[in-house]
């Protein structure tokens, strides 16, 4: 088993809404070395972090489970959303994605200054 981190801005989706939701899809990811590692490198029943960016105070606040093999990420497939890809199809995903769970939301987050050097 491997453990990660995944990040993201709480308003554009929070550990609260991982929460309310119980699993989503991890997707929306534009970097060739994160594609990367959410196709090849991610296994289902691994760990991570879900990360709090920018932020006042940047932080870790819970932890969820990668749930699934690596998909196409949908959001290159529909125009409608700001991460499409026309070069992208189900046939032909140029991006991946993972199904992700929540497992637990920490009652203090842990932020960088509280992480060991």
């Amino acid at each position: 088993m491997q453990y990660w981190l995944l990040k993201s801005e709480p308003n554009a989706y929070s550990i609260d809404d991982l929460k309310n939701d119980k699993s989503t899809e991890w997707g929306g990811v534009r970097n060739y070395q994160a594609r990367n590692t959410l196709r090849d490198s991610m296994e289902k029943g691994d760990l991570a972090f879900f990360y709090h960016s920018s932020t006042d105070e940047p932080a870790i606040v819970g932890i969820c489970e990668i749930a699934s093999d690596a998909i196409a990420d949908t959001s290159a497939l529909d125009k409608q959303d700001s991460h499409h890809d026309p070069k992208s199809s189900l046939a032909n995903p140029i991006w991946y994605a993972r199904i992700v769970k929540f497992k637990k939301k920490f009652k203090s987050p842990i932020t960088l200054t509280q992480l060991p050097n």
